[in-house]
């Protein structure tokens, strides 16, 4: 049966920011650092070259347990035998990709607000993104940040798992977990860190505080 990791960080790809690494480096030390969940999200590149990184990357989270979660794209994830998708309100409905992906894989839906989060819960998702907490430049098509009010109704309100995402830094991510985060995550942060390991320490200690 398909379950949501128990993950305090959710990291994703995004090789533009990764200081000339590829993306399989990066999940390799985000590995290495003891990180449980990882998205593929790759854009802008073509859809042979996010097979065979998927591949690569779907080795390595094999071989160490890992999460590995592809972002949109169904064909991707199934090809890849990935753990599961994460699509967003404007891609196919939930019910349709499950219906594609059958009953192990996991789906992921990034929701704006209370109506969406209920809306997920109610016809079945896995686990739901909360944002963005904070302005982002990482997605070309976000929304307006949604701030404090509708993580903490969230936290208060919704009983499937939920990944704070957008802007979260390590500047900012007591304020996060403060408010009852407790999977939080983060893009630039992290990739684009010359010391990832060191980074996702540094944040770590941020959190338990």
């Amino acid at each position: 049966m398909r379950n949501f990791p128990n993950a305090d960080l959710y990291c994703l790809t995004a090789e533009s920011y990764s200081l000339g690494r590829t993306n399989a480096e990066v999940v390799a030390e985000m590995i290495a650092s003891g990180i449980q969940v990882i998205q593929y999200r790759e854009k802008d590149k073509s859809m042979r070259e996010k097979f065979q990184e998927c591949q690569k990357i779907r080795q390595t989270t094999t071989a160490a347990g890992v999460t590995f979660i592809v972002n949109d794209d169904v064909d991707l994830a199934m090809m890849t035998g990935a753990d599961g998708i994460h699509v967003g309100q404007d891609d196919l409905p939930v019910p349709d990709i499950r219906r594609l992906v059958g009953e192990k894989m996991i789906i992921g839906l990034s929701t704006h607000s209370p109506e969406q989060a209920r809306e997920a819960e109610r016809i079945g998702v896995d686990y739901i993104g909360v944002g963005p907490i904070f302005r982002t430049t990482t997605k070309k098509d976000v929304c307006d940040p949604v701030g404090f009010q509708y993580l903490e109704y969230v936290v208060e309100n919704i009983k499937i798992p939920f990944v704070a995402i957008g802007g979260i830094k390590e500047s900012n991510v007591r304020e996060i977990s403060g408010r009852g985060a407790k999977c939080i995550a983060m893009v630039t942060e992290i990739v684009g860190a010359e010391d990832i390991k060191q980074k996702i320490a540094n944040i770590r200690s941020r959190i338990r505080k």
